[in-house]
């Protein structure tokens, strides 16, 4: 599998590196990645200030950074995409005290982040959630200005509706700066019941809509959360209460009919399922097993008839 350039449409999740996953074992975890032919590596400032008993982010940014000192070279082999927008400016107090998106905050933010990496420039900036206190025109300014100096080469939308990407979208265009370009949003082939609060606060979920308006676009999509969290197989770690109705018992059913076909894994199964769609799943794993079995996915092959199968179960 080493070097397959399929998996380059994985992205590796390193959320919670530096704090549940330590050094040693993200060091691992990234160097299978990238030698299997992953590229995309996906943090955020703010990652994971939530674990880190000193209650602020960095932590997996900077293990990033250590890795990429450890491994001459290895800046040249991978993408490195990280997120503004939630960090802590004053530790255990959030959200109250979360940096937003002023054109000040846009810039600390960044200036940390490529601090922590020790890099000169990240491949592609998130604006990890909207922030309605500030004008969208300013988020925007500050964004394009990231890229016109180099210190990002995309710009992009996370947990954002999509009327408001297109709207930030047409201030880019009159102030002649970089477009957001693509989007992150949570999707798997599970959905939550209509309604239904998420456990995780400030998860937004991708609706057909968002996925018309992205391909209408040609605007990336980044799936985060693919596997809910192990729900799909893992006893210990069951889907959300949220995702408990007849839909979800269908859509478990249809998965093993299609992982017997396919010889694949529940997990493989969705990844494939995600994949063929266009999309890019974010896998957020904690062991080496894990990852070979999310690698191993890019080859599960899905016939239109199975897909049609899964789709129709949600």
């Amino acid at each position: 599998m080493a070097g397959d350039r399929a998996v380059a449409r994985l992205v590796l999740g390193t959320m919670n590196y530096g704090t549940t996953v330590d050094q040693d074992r993200a060091f691992a975890l990234l160097d299978r990645f990238v030698d299997a032919g992953g590229e995309w590596i996906d943090t955020a400032n703010c990652y994971a200030f939530w674990s880190d008993p000193a209650g602020v982010g960095g932590a997996s940014e900077r293990v990033i950074g250590a890795w990429l000192q450890a491994r001459p070279g290895g800046r040249a082999r991978v993408r490195i995409a990280t997120k503004v927008r939630y960090d802590p400016l004053v530790a255990h107090r959030w959200p109250e005290s979360a940096e937003g998106l002023s054109a000040g905050a846009v810039a600390a933010g960044v200036a940390g982040s490529l601090s922590r990496l020790g890099v000169d420039a990240v491949d592609l900036l998130w604006a990890h959630g909207e922030d309605r206190s500030v004008p969208l025109a300013e988020t925007v300014a500050a964004f394009g200005a990231l890229v016109s100096r180099g210190d990002v080469h995309r710009v992009g939308a996370a947990n954002h509706a999509s009327w408001r990407v297109e709207q930030a979208r047409a201030l880019a265009r009159g102030q002649g700066v970089a477009q957001w370009s693509a989007v992150q949003l949570r999707y798997s082939l599970a959905q939550p019941r209509p309604g239904a609060v998420l456990p995780d606060q400030g998860h937004k979920l991708l609706a057909a809509d968002d996925l018309d308006y992205a391909r209408t676009e040609g605007l990336d999509v980044w799936a985060y959360t693919p596997l809910i969290n192990g729900g799909y197989v893992r006893p210990d770690k069951p889907l959300p209460e949220a995702y408990d109705h007849p839909g979800t018992r269908r859509v478990l059913g249809v998965l093993d009919e299609v992982g017997v076909e396919t010889g694949a894994t529940r997990n493989q199964v969705v990844l494939a399922w995600l994949l063929r769609q266009g999309v890019r799943p974010i896998v957020g794993v904690s062991d080496l097993a894990q990852l070979d079995e999310a690698v191993d996915a890019v080859h599960v092959p899905l016939k239109d008839e199975q897909m049609a199968r899964l789709a129709g179960a949600r």
